[in-house]
């Protein structure tokens, strides 16, 4: 699709690995060389602009450029860009963690930095695991997770993902995890629906809870979306169903709403919606509006008064990143929380999300492929299948989603695909016009790939 290559692209191809990628598929379809953004907009080194629908893997939450957070950040720079978190500590750092346990459900009081979201579900599991063993609970050695869960790519959060094409190759060196079927309200096997659903697929998990609680340290979610998995959307229901069983058998709730968090399902925190508080939330992604890496563990004061003892006991939790609370990540984060505040975005989601969802029902439910649309806050997501009736899925080797994307990329928008899922996550600040515009070139590229399928 790209006749020429650019000297940068060589340069890139000549040394750079990408992450996620296929690099043989680079060599025709080389990476797009990308010199500004600004806003919803992305700009390459030929002026083209991309509008961006993903939120550049979903961190993106006020716009590229965006001059608040970079003022921000100028300023932080030039006072302490970063101190050891070891024995000392800083401003943005302690305001950070005061906003967090302000704006998370309540118990959640003590706040752990890491770098990334998978250092945060390593932080977690690791807390869990500690506790309990610190609690004279030395059998509780296992996680339990979903089915098609994501977590991340570290060897403890590919334990506890569930998606064949992230973690099967790796499978001699991971923890040996619980697994149980998680919802799929698209193929619901009791053939229920969302708004009627009465979680049935619980049992699925309370039968696994019942033959191992003794054993399961943790059960971690994916609030409300199974993101890598393809955008895979269930009820609150469900959730609070989830809290209930770790009350019953003893066993800690993980929260990873490291993708869903900070307004994507419409309220700030996913868990909001079914009324929970888990006992660890793992926050990354959006915290930083797409600046800086920085994820944030949030959990109670009784998991932490478990580690709070006299040195000579070791009980202290002992890990550690070099970039652990950086400054300029903290402050950064901390006028994302602001802005949250003071321009009441959460409003201003659930306005745009009603207006996306119409759009885009409108737009994708009469396609013939179109099996799906399903939307939660400002997610959405369009299930490609083979069949609209049995619901048959293209087979995963046919790449359809990865067709389509080049022919959205082509026309100036970036839709990257979830195998057969396309799915919408753009930043906040896009307007009723550009998510217009958005759905409408995706249903462009949409149509212009099955008209010669």
């Amino acid at each position: 699709m790209i006749s020429t290559i650019s000297n940068l692209q060589k340069r890139d191809l000549d040394h750079v690995w990408h992450p996620c990628s296929q690099m043989k598929d680079y060599e025709e379809f080389p990476p797009i060389v990308i010199k500004s953004g600004k806003g919803i907009y992305l700009y390459d080194e030929n002026g083209k602009q991309y509008l961006d629908a993903v939120s550049s893997w979903w961190v993106n939450l006020f716009g590229h450029s965006n001059e608040r957070i970079s003022t921000a950040l100028a300023k932080q720079a030039f006072q302490l860009e970063h101190a050891i978190f070891a024995n000392f500590t800083h401003e943005p750092a302690i305001f950070l963690a005061e906003k967090l346990v302000q704006m998370t459900p309540a118990g959640l009081n003590k706040v752990f930095f890491a770098d990334n979201g998978s250092s945060a579900i390593e932080v977690a599991l690791k807390m869990s695991f500690q506790y309990h063993m610190q609690n004279d609970k030395p059998k509780k050695t296992r996680f339990l997770a979903l089915s098609d869960a994501y977590h991340g790519e570290t060897l403890g959060a590919l334990s506890v993902g569930g998606v064949g094409l992230y973690n099967e190759v790796f499978l001699p060196l991971l923890l040996n995890t619980v697994r149980a079927e998680g919802p799929d309200c698209f193929r619901c096997p009791f053939n229920e629906r969302p708004d009627r659903c009465g979680t049935q697929c619980l049992t699925f998990i309370e039968e696994k809870m019942k033959l191992h609680h003794e054993e399961i340290s943790a059960v971690i979610i994916e609030p409300l979306i199974q993101a890598a998995a393809g955008m895979k959307m269930y009820p609150p229901a469900y959730l609070k169903g989830l809290k209930e069983l770790c009350i019953q058998y003893d066993v800690h709730l993980i929260a990873d709403e490291i993708a869903v968090g900070f307004g994507r399902t419409g309220t700030m925190f996913a868990c909001e919606q079914a009324g929970i508080s888990p006992d660890f939330m793992c926050l990354s992604k959006g915290l930083t509006g797409g600046y800086l890496p920085l994820s944030a563990v949030l959990t109670t004061d009784e998991v932490y008064n478990a580690f709070y003892d006299d040195y000579q006991t070791m009980k202290a939790f002992l890990h550690s990143h070099s970039y652990t609370g950086n400054t300029l990540a903290c402050r950064v984060a901390l006028e994302v929380l602001k802005i949250f505040e003071e321009e009441e975005i959460i409003e201003q989601i659930q306005t745009k999300s009603v207006f996306m969802k119409q759009q885009a029902s409108a737009a994708f439910s009469d396609l013939p492929y179109v099996g799906e649309y399903r939307q939660t806050g400002m997610v959405g997501a369009i299930e490609l299948v083979k069949d609209k009736v049995t619901k048959e899925p293209f087979p995963s080797s046919d790449r359809m989603g990865y067709q389509i994307y080049k022919i959205a990329l082509e026309k100036g928008l970036l839709l990257r695909p979830l195998g057969n899922i396309l799915y919408f996550m753009p930043p906040y600040v896009i307007t009723k016009e550009e998510i217009r515009i958005m759905i409408e070139t995706a249903n462009d590229a949409i149509t212009e790939f099955f008209a010669t399928y």
